[in-house]
């Protein structure tokens, strides 16, 4: 599995457990929040346009940052 890293306009815990809850309905995921510095980081197989658009989906500014 690849791991990509995401920075995410989390900005409390409440936008963490969004992404949390958005990233758990993918199911074959493993992903690491890391709030105070906006990152997310996903292992998985998808594709990073859908995991972009996945993520978009708790209505935060996200910006690929690339494989890690």
């Amino acid at each position: 599995m690849t791991k990509h890293e995401f920075e995410v306009a989390m900005t409390c815990e409440g936008c963490s457990g969004a992404v949390t809850r958005i990233l758990n309905k993918l199911g074959d995921v493993k992903f690491e929040i890391d709030l105070p510095k906006k990152l997310v980081w996903i292992e998985s197989d998808r594709d990073v346009e859908v995991l972009t658009e996945t993520l978009k989906k708790c209505g935060k500014e996200v910006k690929y940052i690339g494989i890690k």
